[in-house]
């Protein structure tokens, strides 16, 4: 769940209380201005987290006390912030008061478009008629999520799954499962995969126009000789 400016203010308390009588000289005012631009700008800093506090942590920006919440820490859950003491984190402000003394920053935005445009180049490399092994994520009642390689992942739709027709996923496949599928189709970001393409149909009738080979081992005699034999005359 995504904190309230109310929550917000309720984590920085432990980090205010550091933060002096709230008077600015020009060097903070200036810092104060940096950051308000970089706000509406939405560049990305580097900043060193410096130390612990409740619902996050807190670091320096150009010499102001900035705040970064648990939440906006990582794309994962968080429940020690412990590792993130002394790490350079690449951040955006979020939030920057002068009046309350209140400069939030974030790196949970920087690290989605970095997961988007990792996930987009890998897709450009998946082309039709390839094939992955992979693990059933999730049973849905129109079809199964797979987990591919790279941290991708696909559709097998329940009428891709086999030649016989099945009511759900779930009476061929479990979650944990794995199998192998081929790419049927990528479009608008989505990975469509099928199992049964990768399974010979038993009841696919030949085409009345396959050609029939005979081994030369069993090749049939037509010559007068060949029709002759096995009678006495």
């Amino acid at each position: 769940m995504e904190e309230t400016m109310k929550d917000y203010e309720k984590m920085l308390e432990d980090s205010y209380s550091l933060m002096g009588d709230g008077v600015h000289d020009t060097d903070s005012l200036l810092a104060w201005k940096k950051a308000a631009e970089l706000k509406e700008s939405k560049e990305n800093i580097t900043v060193t987290v410096t130390g612990i506090v409740k619902g996050g942590v807190v670091a320096d920006f150009e010499g102001i006390r900035a705040f970064i919440p648990v939440s906006k820490l990582s794309l994962e859950r968080i429940d020690d912030c412990n590792p993130f003491l002394g790490k350079e984190l690449e951040v955006r402000v979020s939030e920057a008061n002068i009046d309350e003394d209140k400069l939030i920053l974030s790196a949970k935005e920087i690290l989605k478009e970095k997961k988007d445009l990792d996930r987009k180049k890998k897709l450009s490399d998946v082309k039709v008629g390839q094939v992955f092994h992979g693990t059933v994520a999730t049973i849905k009642d129109y079809g199964a999520f797979i987990d591919l390689e790279d941290g991708m992942s696909g559709l097998v739709h329940v009428s891709q799954i086999s030649h016989e027709r099945i009511k759900h996923p779930g009476a061929v496949l479990k979650e944990g499962q794995e199998v192998d599928v081929k790419v049927i189709d990528v479009k608008d970001g989505k990975i469509s995969l099928s199992m049964k393409a990768l399974i010979e149909n038993p009841e696919e009738p030949v085409p009345e126009d396959a050609e029939v080979k005979i081994p030369e081992t069993e090749a049939i005699g037509t010559s007068l000789g060949d029709l002759l034999k096995g009678f006495k005359l």
